[in-house]
């Protein structure tokens, strides 16, 4: 009886668990059915199986996008709502990274294909669905261990009852004793454990895939539950992560088109929202073979060559560190310093926006039994205070370094009371963050899926 119970916990599991695959690709439709391949001048269609990295497609407008990319030529809006939520359409334009499952809107874009499908975003989804069955919480575990070691004892112990009675006490029937042993194994047949955990874990799982949430195991799901302090990275989290230009503040005789130029030229190769807000202000075309020597410096900035210039633009800290000689400013927004071949020669405002339900969220998150929530970012104290005020954490720690990061975290983690039976929670982007999603007893990566590194950790 156990066995047969157990036979069935195992299919409603191996059902919950394609039910949370089918609900994925139900909910996001992005598997793409064909890919325009240009080979020759001409473009065939053919399956995104076929294609190679380094390969080039055709998007047509209202096509799904089949493979990550990055486009060559070509501007348009892309809806990105199946992989990020987002509802708001997202402009790209050439030299700009895509991902397979978007759709494409009214313009026509060339993309070079940089990875393959089955490492495209696609198959990542569904990967990680499906290594979801193999990480079994630690209440599945014992019960599954339970079972497989209960099963053979009270079966044997049944067996006793059924036999040796008859044989040792006078007058004992055989189908008396039989009865007996039947009605131990019928009582004795823990079915509800073992049909309902595995069945409650991958019940979860697919409800949340409904909801647009990848769970990468049903052990994650305990952690969650005994989650005390949570803590969010700012940009790209807490904050949308799209920085605008708000003030280009020039010294030293040079001028503000000069100081915004140098910036953005010397950011080319940088994918950092920031970096991409200076070329979006900048707003022409750049060369790369005039930026040369770069070097992105994590937590600082850049340093490039820029048409024979050296250029450094970043923090307040990547002047120190270089020896400027600067002028600190007290601005509403992110700084950025900029100094050309050694001068200082001005700053950049850059400001982001609260994601409209951040505040609301980090609430609930208190109304269910988080104890405590904090904000960790690399900017500025000025601006971590004014992102903390508006969103009611319990704390923050500002102008931090990626290794600081893990220190913070694991400061915290010390915190906790009672750390075997409470757990942390880190909340971040995907940008620089995986270390510390590794640190941490649950890491989550949001915002157009995450980077490859932070989704693995």
């Amino acid at each position: 009886a156990v066995m047969l119970f157990y036979a069935v916990g195992e299919y409603f599991q191996d059902k919950a668990v394609n039910r949370s695959r089918r609900s994925i690709k139900a909910l996001l439709a992005i598997e793409p059915d064909y890919a325009n391949l240009k080979v020759n001048g001409t473009t065939e269609r053919v399956r995104p199986e076929e294609v190679t990295v380094g390969q080039t497609i055709l998007v047509k407008p209202g096509e799904r996008v089949p493979l990550d990319g990055q486009v060559q030529a070509g501007e348009s809006f892309v809806d990105t709502s199946a992989l990020t939520g987002e509802s708001v359409p997202r402009k790209v334009k050439t030299g700009e990274s895509i991902l397979a499952g978007m759709v494409n809107g009214i313009g026509l874009l060339t993309v070079k294909v940089t990875k393959p499908y089955g490492e495209s975003s696609v198959a990542r989804i569904l990967n990680l669905v499906e290594k979801a069955a193999e990480r079994k919480a630690p209440t599945e575990q014992f019960i599954t261990v339970f079972a497989r070691c209960y099963t053979p004892f009270v079966v044997g112990a049944a067996a006793i009852m059924a036999v040796v009675p008859p044989l040792l006490i006078p007058g004992a029937t055989f189908g008396q004793w039989l009865y007996r042993a039947l009605v131990l194994l019928v009582i004795s047949c823990p079915c509800a454990l073992v049909v309902s955990i595995p069945l409650g874990y991958f019940g979860g799982i697919g409800g949340a895939s409904r909801q647009g949430i990848l769970v990468k195991g049903a052990n994650y799901l305990d952690a969650l539950a005994d989650t005390h302090t949570v803590v969010f990275d700012k940009t790209g989290t807490l904050t949308k992560g799209v920085f605008r230009v708000t003030e280009v503040s020039p010294r030293n005789g040079f001028t503000a088109a000069e100081v915004l130029a140098a910036a953005a030229q010397a950011e080319l190769f940088s994918n950092h929202p920031i970096a991409q807000s200076l070329r979006e202000a900048y707003g022409q075309e750049i060369a790369e073979e005039q930026v040369s020597a770069y070097e992105e410096i994590p937590a600082h900035g850049v340093k490039a060559e820029v048409a024979g210039k050296e250029v450094l633009a970043g923090n307040d800290r990547l002047m120190h560190r270089e020896e400027i000689e600067h002028t600190d400013c007290d601005v509403q927004g992110t700084s950025v310093y900029v100094a050309i071949d050694r001068k200082y020669a001005g700053y950049i405002v850059i400001a982001d926006e609260i994601r409209v339900d951040a505040p609301a969220a980090i609430a609930d998150l208190k109304a269910l039994g988080v104890q405590k929530v904090m904000m960790l970012t690399g900017d500025e104290s000025s601006v971590a205070a004014r992102v903390a005020d508006q969103l009611g954490v319990d704390g923050y720690y500002a102008e931090l370094l990626p290794e600081d990061k893990v220190a913070r975290v694991e400061e915290l983690m010390a915190e906790i009371p009672h750390p075997k039976r409470q757990k942390l929670a880190f909340v971040g982007d995907g940008v620089n963050d995986a270390p510390v999603i590794t640190r941490a007893d649950l890491g989550v990566a949001m915002g157009g899926l995450g980077s490859d590194a932070a989704i693995e950790a």
